[in-house]
């Protein structure tokens, strides 16, 4: 066992820690080096040198150093020395995409070490560090389940050697290949394990890198709460230990936290913080003592300002970003030729781009850039240098410079199967073929190559969805900037007119476009559902499995619309025949208007010459062009594969001049038929755990006086077990599930949803429970019974006021919940009407008679018919998301 106050194995362990950081990220454009790496116990100069290099981003020579060194411990016959340093070769051939030498210094390290029977404790610390870095590399080449499996032997290797920090960092990494897998509740049961073991030390420089790494973690998988909580925790052991760089890197990921929370101001008191750091005289008298301490936070320092002046620049501040530019172009010119300089100068350029005249001062930052990056011999820094300046020169639009540029970054990034870049420069391509050519329209080379490029941007970013969704934010990165895009302008394309298909040519009617092209839109349109939701979670969480509408529901038509630039465009899928297609020519801030002044004019006081006209307005985008179709087909179902802000619209409520859609039609909603899991629900499997609040134990949040009697009234016509007020707590219900199989969920009770993971919630009488915690809850007795919940019922919820793109928590809620099919409501009617419509909806279940959504229906014009209640703020608000049958 190691003595704890060792100072050397202090050292090796924060330099592990430092390791690990890198573990599990997708490529940023400002990453810092770090200042120290594991060395042999005697390192030789070269390798010194060859740790400098590495860590200056000159991967290039380290490799080669290294590789001289190797060879030197092996006639040596130094064989830990030689199996530490090929390790170490290892990621440096990894940062240059050379997959294969990577790959072979790795297998050669381990076969040193496993042929050397006799370990010490020393030894054994080596071969964990060269086991952590092979997990390193299969992770990064998408073999999660391998990595895991590595890192598993790296962490029992660490506990043989009594490397309790050793443990942490290959827990995390563990965490991190759970993820990428898939298996959140193993990872996060893992995470819980960490903390409570971090909880458990003193304060040290140590404890504050291993909760730095446990909140990074945490942030790679999605809980940006406890993410933040726990890099506070950081903060607080990092000042207790006067560390300044542990504070720079607490202060960094948390304003990094804070602005993927949608703070910007707490984000840029963060960074501002960072950047302060060596202003007090106790850190300038610590830095001082320590040059590669000094270094570190010059470095972070850089970081944290070009962070806040993409965050200055997005919100508009732009005086204060003008203000921080002389600085930060200091800084910058000071560096010598590193990694840090290549991508400090990108990330300034691209702010730059955003300011007025910036184009010429980001022209020359790009164009050092990208010389550096040669120098450097770094193919990742070179790819991203000469993409960025393609993309300034298609902002300039110098179309020919920056197809050229783009396919030489788009070259080298395929070179190294940097898929987390290749997909920036195959959307750029495609843009710029696009646009470089007034001739390309269908069936030109152009626009063949534009789609071509469009679908490889699409593909690529499938395949690294869960990198995707766990990007650090310290890359200028948004989902709705850097992905929807994508998906929209290409399906914008796809649905130009094909004249040459062969189903127009003897057509007189207007082209339409091909069979081909409608199949790949709809399925991009489908594959944007489940992007948007995994980038609400920040995790890829959901299986898609394809599936034909025929196999579903043979009277059910599926209407996709899409919201583009220049048009609302729709799909219309019907059983056993080809896809439909129709569009309005319309700019979409005035299909948006129109979506906001409709959702307005459903509330209780708007009158009904104020509403219809809208309501018959996107009647007639949505469905009047389909109606021939619909009766032709003998359609009893329309379901809704709902784009944007038209998820915040009930769609019963659409008027065609003479009745509400919900009068000729049941109404389903679905993010994609891909991830149905369709099957009719029997009267004889009816037993409900009901639960709901018709008190109020919060101040925020009324009393639902209505809910007592709901939940009575159906309690008398069904199996059930109620938990009303003070029963109704968070413990009380999952005992329940955990006890009883329950097909159907019924909760009345306060809730909202919202755009905003963290404010996605139900009420219980003792707390909020957030979607995480509901999914867990739904799900707790999933190790006993395999079958889930058929039906989950909300019905008091409603969307987070002002949130145009609320809706995405109720799509959240359905999918993650688990449950076959969710019925919710798109605002809170707190009346009697809801009592009476949902009886009535089990009434028509119970009969044995009708699918879910025909019995929904049949509830909502139950309650249409009554005087009282005929205005749809009362009945409108119910929708059926998932399984409809």
């Amino acid at each position: 066992m190691r003595r704890q106050g060792d100072a050397e194995t202090g050292r090796r362990r924060d330099r592990e820690l430092g390791e690990l950081e890198k573990l599990g990220k997708t490529t940023e454009k400002f990453p810092i080096p770090n200042s120290q790496f594991p060395i042999p116990k005697q390192p030789t100069t070269n390798n010194k040198f060859a740790q400098q290099l590495y860590h200056n981003g000159r991967f290039l020579e380290a490799a080669k150093v290294w590789s001289e060194t190797a060879a030197t411990f092996a006639e040596q016959g130094d064989i830990i020395n030689q199996a530490l340093v090929l390790s170490h070769l290892c990621l440096a051939y990894q940062q240059l995409g050379q997959w294969e030498e990577a790959e072979a210094a790795i297998s050669q390290s381990l076969s040193l070490l496993n042929d050397n029977q006799k370990l010490t404790t020393n030894h054994q610390f080596i071969l964990a560090q060269v086991l952590n870095n092979q997990g390193n590399l299969q992770l990064a080449q998408n073999l999660a389940e391998q990595a895991l499996r590595t890192w598993q032997k790296a962490e029992a290797t660490y506990e043989e050697a009594g490397d309790q920090v050793g443990i942490i960092g290959t827990q995390l990494n563990q965490a991190k290949a759970l993820q990428a897998l898939g298996l959140y509740r193993r990872a996060k049961t893992i995470l819980e394990t960490v903390e409570q073991t971090l909880a458990n030390q003193s304060d040290s420089p140590l404890k504050a890198a291993g909760l730095l790494n446990l909140g990074n973690t945490l942030r790679l998988v999605g809980d940006l709460a406890n993410s933040q909580q726990v890099l506070e925790q950081s903060l607080a052991v990092a000042r207790a230990s006067q560390s300044p760089p542990d504070i720079q890197a607490a202060l960094l990921s948390l304003g990094n936290i804070t602005r993927a929370q949608k703070n910007p101001a707490a984000a840029l008191e963060f960074y501002q913080q960072a950047a302060a750091v060596c202003k007090g005289e106790d850190e300038r008298e610590q830095i001082q003592l320590n040059p590669g301490t000094a270094q570190a936070v010059c470095l972070s320092k850089l970081q944290a300002q070009l962070n806040q002046l993409s965050l200055l620049v997005e919100t508009e501040q732009w005086s204060v970003a003008q203000a921080l530019l002389p600085q930060i172009k200091t800084q910058l010119a000071n560096l010598p030729p590193t990694q840090m300089a290549v991508y400090g100068r990108i990330n300034l350029a691209e702010s730059l781009m955003q300011l007025p005249g910036g184009f010429s001062s980001s022209g020359q930052l790009l164009a050092t850039a990208v010389q550096q990056a040669e120098t450097l011999g770094d193919p990742r820094a070179q790819s991203y240098a000469l993409g960025s300046l393609g993309g300034l020169y298609e902002q300039t639009q110098q179309w020919s410079q920056a197809e050229n540029l783009t396919r030489q970054a788009l070259a080298i990034a395929q070179g190294i199967s940097a898929q987390d870049i290749m997909y920036q420069w195959q959307w750029q391509l495609g843009r710029i073929l696009c646009i470089n050519t007034e001739l390309c329209t269908t069936n030109t080379e152009n626009f063949l190559s534009a789609i071509t490029a469009y679908t490889e941007a699409v593909k690529t970013l499938a395949s690294i969805r869960s990198d995707l969704v766990a990007i650090n934010p310290e890359v200028q990165f948004s989902f709705r900037e850097s992905v929807e895009p994508i998906y929209r302008e290409l399906v914008a394309l796809l649905l130009q007119p094909d004249a040459t298909d062969e189903q127009q040519e003897n057509n007189s009617q207007s082209p339409t476009p091909s069979q081909n092209n409608l199949k790949q839109a709809r399925e991009l349109i489908e594959s944007l559902q489940l992007a948007q939701l995994e980038n609400f979670f920040r995790a890829a969480c959901l299986e898609a499995k394809p599936q034909l509408i025929d196999q579903i529901d043979p009277t059910a038509a599926v209407i996709y619309p899409i919201i583009l630039p220049e048009r609302l465009a729709v799909i219309l899928s019907l059983p056993g025949q080809p896809l439909h297609h129709y569009s309005t020519f319309l700019p979409e801030p005035e299909v948006e208007s129109t979506i906001n002044k409709m959702r307005q004019s459903l509330r209780r006081t708007s009158l009904k010459q104020e509403r219809l006209p809208l309501a018959q307005q996107i009647y007639d985008w949505l469905v009047k062009p389909a109606e021939e179709q619909l009766i032709s087909s003998g359609v009893k179902t329309l379901v809704f594969v709902l784009d944007g802000s038209l998820r915040n619209l009930p769609m019963a409520a659409l008027h065609d001049g003479e009745q509400y859609l919900v009068e000729k039609y049941s109404i389903a909603l679905t993010s994609g038929l891909q991830l149905l899991e369709a099957r009719s629900l029997e009267p004889e499997e009816f037993k409900a755990l009901l639960g709901g609040l018709s008190e109020s134990n919060q101040p925020d949040f009324l009393p639902l006086p209505g809910v007592k009697s709901e939940l009575e009234q159906i309690a008398a016509k069904v199996p059930s077990q109620l938990l009303l007020n003070q029963e109704f707590t968070s413990d009380s219900l999952q005992a329940e599930i955990a006890r009883t199989s329950f097909p159907v969920v019924h909760l009345a009770t306060h809730g909202q949803f919202s755009s905003n993971l963290e404010e996605t919630f139900i009420l219980t009488w003792n707390r909020k429970i957030k979607i995480e915690g509901l999914r867990d809850l739904l799900r707790s007795r999933e190790s006993e019974l395999s079958e889930p919940i058929e039906l989950l019922i909300l019905s008091a919820c409603q969307t987070a006021s002002g949130d145009q793109r609320a809706a995405l928590g109720l799509a959240g809620v359905a999918v993650r919940s688990g449950a076959r099919s969710t019925l919710a409501t798109l605002w809170s009617v707190q009346d009697q009407s809801t009592a009476n419509l949902m009886v009535q909806f089990y009434q028509e279940l119970l009969q044995g008679k009708f699918t879910r959504a025909e019995a929904l229906r049949r509830a909502q014009l139950a309650l249409l018919k009554q005087p009282q209640y005929q205005h749809p703020f009362y009945w409108a608000p119910f929708v059926l998301v998932g399984n409809w049958l």
